[in-house]
């Protein structure tokens, strides 16, 4: 997870929404690939740091099969990416911090609950929740003030 933050904390200092990803080894520990948000740069609305790690991680071991890996992210994936999480059929994710309006994990659709899903990896969620939120709630902040819009609380 800190990987994932660090990745997180590259696509905040690009203007885009601080989330990041890497897709792991389950039984080794390596990184096989990492992702950060890009939509903003790369004019595309699927540039979603788990896509961009899964595409990477796809493209590394030459298969979309990505069985027995691990996505790790630090904001709970919406429903697109729980789409190409359960498409790519990854194991095991492990996510940061909830979603409450975009999630679709534990919060929203809940789609890998969902009887037309699949495949469903293995769920952990709030591993370094505090520290994902944390960064996200400073960027917006940030923006907000840019913006004009002053401090919410």
């Amino acid at each position: 997870m800190r990987i994932a933050l660090e990745a997180a904390q590259a696509a905040a200092a690009r203007g885009e929404t601080p989330v990041g990803a890497v897709v792991v080894d389950s039984v080794t520990g390596e990184v096989l690939a990492s992702g950060s948000n890009g939509p903003i740069g790369a004019h595309d609305p699927t540039a979603h740091a788990e896509i961009v790690a899964i595409r990477a991680a796809a493209a590394r071991l030459g298969n979309y099969r990505l069985t027995g890996l691990t996505l790790v992210v630090t904001l709970e994936p919406c429903a697109m990416c729980a789409g190409a999480i359960s498409h790519a059929r990854i194991g095991r994710l492990v996510f940061g911090a909830e979603d409450a309006k975009g999630g679709a994990v534990v919060h929203g659709p809940r789609f890998f609950d969902q009887p037309t899903c699949h495949w469903r990896p293995q769920i952990e969620g709030g591993l370094l929740a505090t520290e994902s939120a944390a960064l996200l709630q400073g960027f917006f902040r940030a923006r907000r003030k840019v913006a004009g819009g002053g401090a919410r609380t």
